[in-house]
């Protein structure tokens, strides 16, 4: 899997792949990031990648040359690894698990970072497969949502997971949040004489009935946080019998 980012801020993704837990999916070489510095695609003296907009109004626009020159020589360099090239603007569809999971079995992307008021229309309406966003708010740039991106895409290779049930166990991964989890020490320091703050259900060394635990617990904190998941997941037909009678006693 081969991500090709096209950025005029390369150097934001170096911290980050060569650290924490999906540095092992780059290191293995079951994903590879390639980073485009866009102003090594520009003409002018001055490395210039952007101009003022047409109609007038704040900000600048990222030009149409040095974009299809840097997408030019990305496409050459990937020879028989296509992949969709994923815009990064407020106006996509906001990036999701099941978006992640799909992307983790394929061939990868190339990833434009746009910068400024914007890209021009044209490079987008003629090149563009898919724009996608990290919610409903504006960035500075799409530098952070294309390395939430790899990194979600990377998590999920693998081995790259210490426990390859990890990710199975994440929030969304089967439409609600995860639930509470908990560690050791069983008492905190200076808590001794508190009630007990771990459920005994975790002590008790039942798995059917600790399965039973997080499922109740994942059903209740999304009701409370995110009811419109639970929707989501009727329509998915994800929720059983026993979910559905918790939830009837939850009044949902």
């Amino acid at each position: 899997m081969r991500f090709d980012v096209i950025t005029i801020f390369p150097e934001l993704f170096a911290p980050h792949l060569l650290h924490g837990i999906t540095r092992r999916a780059f290191e293995s070489g079951q994903v590879d990031v390639k980073l485009w510095q866009l102003r090594d695609f520009a003409d002018s003296t001055y490395r210039r990648i952007d101009d003022r907009p047409y109609g007038g109004g704040p900000g600048m626009v990222m030009l149409v040359e040095p974009l299809k020159k840097a997408y030019e020589a990305v496409l050459a360099a990937r020879l028989n690894q296509p992949g969709p090239l994923i815009h990064f603007s407020p106006t996509g569809r906001r990036i999701d698990q099941a978006l992640v999971r799909e992307m983790a079995c394929g061939p990868g992307a190339v990833l434009l970072c746009g910068r400024y008021e914007g890209i021009d229309q044209r490079f987008l309406d003629r090149h563009v497969d898919l724009e996608l966003s990290l919610g409903d708010f504006v960035l500075s740039g799409g530098e952070l949502p294309a390395l939430a991106l790899i990194d979600a895409v990377a998590r999920l290779q693998p081995g790259v997971l210490g426990d390859a049930q990890s990710h199975q166990q994440d929030s969304f991964s089967d439409g609600l949040l995860d639930c509470a989890h908990f560690s050791r020490p069983e008492v905190l320091p200076g808590e001794e004489t508190a009630p007990a703050s771990i459920p005994s259900v975790l002590l008790s060394g039942h798995h059917a009935d600790i399965a039973r635990w997080r499922r109740a617990q994942s059903l209740m904190r999304t009701a409370e946080l995110r009811p419109d998941l639970i929707a989501s997941a009727r329509l998915a037909g994800q929720l059983n019998a026993a979910d559905e009678e918790l939830l009837k006693q939850l009044g949902l």
